[in-house]
């Protein structure tokens, strides 16, 4: 049975920020719910009360609240129109699809004068001769039943006959509930009987459990028949539409989930999966599904990518590489790969990227040479600044001439032509010494031409 608790309100009141003391409207529906209670006394604001689909039987514990103006309780189990005098702003009321009998009952709305609309349409009393008119005629403030409005004429007339309409409609309801009364004894012992017929094969299920006595797959699969067949049997049953009937479709369906959830709860034993058969061969396995590439550099390593999940932490990882294979445990899943060559596992490395998140595995060959990088000579750019000195280089090919030591100081002399010069055979300029005068040093930019004789 569900009760209506605080915290399911509270649930149902986010709209409001969970405050149920000033709440105005609250939805309750296809909660299983058999009674109502406490809405009085936590939500005396409300206006709109919405408790339909489920297992209510009686009108109750709504008389303090004034404020109401929209009642639903369709698709409950209903059978008197009770209870309802203490709201005093009521103006609909739905009802439908209930088992309301009594029609009588439905002048105990008389007090309730803000009432405008009322759904009794799929109840028994629907089908009552002259249940239109009664409720037309004892109702005078009601402007709409069951969707289709009131006429003026209508009530004028429904108002004429209500003396002979109101016989007829109590002698339906007499007739309706030494039914009903008949219907109650009947369910009441095709209940105790079905009780009878399962207690016995639900003392032997629990004993065979509490034995440890298992089942051959015959016995299982007969059994498994048999529920099918009562399972269909049930639903094929032909039985009148009462709140007995609904409510033991409810307990049905609700020991069937119940049964469904502890199928879903017993531990399943998985089978360990083969990693390394029993010969020694080392299986390929990937159960998180990853993507992953395995490489050869040149260095002799082979490089192997997985793609591990970006956001995952690091520590959910562990890896274990061997000479011959890989594996690597992500979230408790295996990923194993079989190596093409042998590596060597002391020399292997692992790093993880911090943008994609990919995990990087170098593994260092066990046999072969490791190759090499030559280095490679950048040329180096030279400047013309002054303080920076020019080391002569050798061109390939060519030869350099070697100069006597003895001749540097008549060598220091030399000024080299110009870009624009032809390639003639330098000039070695003597210094002149004049009595009194002292030469001039000779600028960097200065062309001696042959052709101009020396000054005297």
């Amino acid at each position: 049975m569900v009760r209506i608790s605080e915290d399911l309100i509270r649930r149902r009141a986010e709209h409001n920020n969970g405050e149920i003391f000033s709440l105005e409207e609250v939805s309750l529906h296809q909660q299983d719910i058999e009674r109502i209670e406490h809405i009085h006394k936590w939500c005396r604001d409300l206006k709109i009360l919405y408790l339909q689909n489920n297992l209510i039987p009686k009108i109750e514990n709504v008389g303090r609240l004034k404020k109401l103006e929209y009642f639903n309780l369709a698709l409950n189990n209903i059978e008197v129109i009770e209870n309802l005098e203490g709201c005093e702003s009521l103006q609909k009321l739905d009802l439908t699809v209930n088992f309301v009998g009594k029609l009588s009952s439905v002048e105990s709305l008389k007090q309730n004068l803000h009432l405008r609309e009322l759904y009794l349409v799929g109840n028994p009393c629907a089908d009552f001769h002259g249940y239109r008119q009664y409720v037309v005629a004892v109702l005078p403030q009601l402007q709409w039943l069951d969707g289709k409005e009131i006429g003026r004429a209508e009530r004028i007339q429904a108002l004429q006959e209500l003396d002979a309409v109101r016989r007829r409609v109590l002698e339906q309801e007499t007739e309706y509930l030494e039914k009903r009364e008949k219907q109650k004894r009947s369910g009441l012992k095709e209940t105790s009987t079905m009780e009878k017929q399962e207690h016995p094969q639900i003392n032997q299920s629990l004993s065979e459990n509490q034995n440890g006595t298992h089942q051959n797959p015959e016995s299982s699969s007969k059994a498994h028949t048999d529920a099918e067949d009562k399972e269909r049997e049930f639903w094929e049953k032909p039985c009148t539409f009462t709140p007995e009937s609904r409510l033991e479709t409810h307990r049905h369906l609700e020991d069937k989930r119940r049964a469904n959830e502890k199928e879903r709860e017993k531990p399943k034993t998985k089978t360990p999966r083969t990693l390394i058969t029993a010969n020694g061969r080392v299986l390929n396995v990937n159960e998180p599904k990853l993507d992953f590439s395995l490489t050869e550099d040149e260095n002799n390593c082979m490089v192997l990518d997985l793609h591990v999940y970006r956001h995952m932490d690091t520590s959910l990882l562990d890896v274990d590489v061997q000479p011959t294979y890989v594996r690597v445990t992500v979230k408790g899943k295996v990923f194993q790969l079989v190596l093409p060559a042998e590596v060597t596992p002391d020399n292997s490395t692992a790093q993880r990227s911090q943008t994609t998140g990919h995990l990087l595995l170098t593994l260092p060959l066990a046999h072969g040479e490791i190759k090499t990088k030559k280095p490679t000579v950048r040329p180096t750019s030279v400047t013309s600044n002054q303080n920076t000195k020019k080391e002569p280089r050798a061109a390939p090919g060519r030869e350099l001439l070697e100069v006597d030591p003895g001749l540097a100081g008549s060598l220091a002399n030399i000024v080299p032509k110009g870009k624009e010069s032809s390639h003639k055979p330098l000039q070695l300029s003597q210094p002149h010494q004049h009595c009194g005068v002292e030469e001039r040093p000779v600028s960097k930019d200065f062309l001696d031409d042959p052709e101009v004789p020396p000054l005297m």
